[in-house]
Formats: C-alpha cells, sequence, structure tokens
C-alpha cells in the first residue's frame, strides 16, 4: 500500500529502554546465566547469554513470481524498516551504501502460535500473500523452498521457512495490510531476475531471505 504523503524518517518519541521489561514487548530478551556441560562431568565458567524469543516464534517468506511476455518476474515489497533504519545512528565498519528507511524484501509474515503442521505454513503463506500483495493463491499452490534457516542463531530462536508460489495471470486487488504504521508507505514492485540480481550486486537489496529464496527457486528450477 503505498501512502499518500510519503515517509521521511521514523521519530523516536520515548526511549524507555532502561524501565522496560526484557520478558514483555513485541521481541523478549532472557538474560541468562550459564555454563557448559562436558562428557567428563566437568563444565566451563559460568557466563552471560541473552536469548531472544518471540511469542511466535518462526516466520514464513514468500517468493512470489509469474511469467512475463520478457521471462520471469519477482515481486518485492518495500517495507519501514527501524532497526535498519537507527544504523545511521551508529558508526559501521564499513559506511553504508544507503539510507534504510526502507528494505525491499520477498513477502513474509509471523507464524501464529496456533499455527501447527506444515500445511498451516503453506495456509499462512497464501494470507500473507493475500494482504501484503493484494494476491489470491490456494494454499496447495504454494510449494516450499528447502528447509527452514536460523536468522542469526547465536541470539535468535526465529527460524524461516522458505516457501514459492506463481501468480501468473491473477488479478491482483489493493492489498488489505494489517494496519500497522510500519506497513505505510509500503510499495510493491514486478522485477525481472535481471533487475533483481543487478539489485544484489549493487548492494540495493540486502536482505538475506529474499536472495536466498531466489537462489532456490532457481536452483528447483534447474
Amino acid at each position: 500500500m503505498s501512502a499518500i504523503t510519503p515517509v521521511t524518517a521514523i521519530e523516536i518519541v520515548e526511549d524507555f529502554s532502561s524501565t522496560a521489561r526484557c520478558d514483555e514487548g513485541f521481541l523478549q530478551i532472557r538474560r541468562l546465566r550459564a555454563r557448559n556441560l562436558r562428557s567428563d562431568g566437568t563444565h566451563s565458567a559460568v557466563y552471560r547469554i541473552d536469548v531472544v524469543d518471540r511469542p511466535k516464534l518462526d516466520a514464513v517468506a514468500v517468493l512470489v513470481w509469474r511469467r512475463g511476455e520478457a521471462g520471469l518476474e519477482f515481486l518485492t515489497r518495500q517495507n519501514l524498516r527501524p532497526a535498519a533504519y537507527f544504523r545511521a545512528q551508529k558508526t559501521p565498519v564499513v559506511p553504508d551504501l544507503k539510507d534504510w528507511l526502507f528494505c525491499e524484501e520477498i513477502v513474509a509474515g509471523l507464524l501464529e502460535p496456533s499455527d501447527s503442521g506444515e500445511r498451516a505454513i503453506r495456509a499462512r503463506a497464501a494470507e500473507e500473500v493475500l494482504e501484503e500483495a493484494g494476491l489470491r493463491v490456494e494454499v496447495d499452490a504454494v510449494k516450499h523452498l528447502g528447509n527452514p534457516f536460523f536468522v542469526a542463531p547465536g541470539i535468535i530462536s526465529e527460524k524461516i521457512f522458505l516457501t514459492h508460489v506463481e501468480v501468473t495471470g491473477l488479478e491482483a486487488q489493493a492489498p488489505a495490510g494489517d494496519g500497522s504504521p510500519l506497513e505505510e508507505g509500503g510499495r510493491l514492485t514486478w522485477r525481472s531476475l535481471e533487475s533483481l540480481h543487478a539489485a544484489f550486486a549493487a548492494g540495493e537489496i540486502q536482505d538475506a531471505k529474499t536472495e536466498l529464496a531466489l537462489n532456490r527457486f532457481l536452483a528447483s528450477q534447474r
């Protein structure tokens, strides 16, 4: 969904980090003291671990594609991404190529606590395609793209399940979205295979799930 007035920044109204509990909110942080247990009964020194969880543990991502006159085309979406945007307040080892207020990605969403089983993953993928792209697809049309993967297993428990679905010939409606301010300014783009590869090479798209999904899809078509 495109906003009438473009979003140009995210303003911090309050930073309540120092007073917020770490076990509540969208992300929950467990701060632990642990030690390694060894096979001979000994153990390591005690050390600290931070583990990030969500009530909705995992996510699904969907590579939406169609057959166009010039070949395969793939759907991407611009999403507001605060964590990427706030990198501008830090000093990275290598300067960022651009302002990351918006990140270009494939369709994705969280799996609900009530989702259970392989079919539920594909059903959730179909719902996300309707919500974010305005395309109604059948659950059985959604296909898996290999095994799920960890995002950052040292600190985050989340896995992402990659899927794909063909939408050639389907008519899109205006995406309903979920009403979140983070969806404001979202823009859908159909990219050719060449355009997508060029965007990765130039650093215009730096989303891991998007690049991995495309590579797995292309490998599955050989």
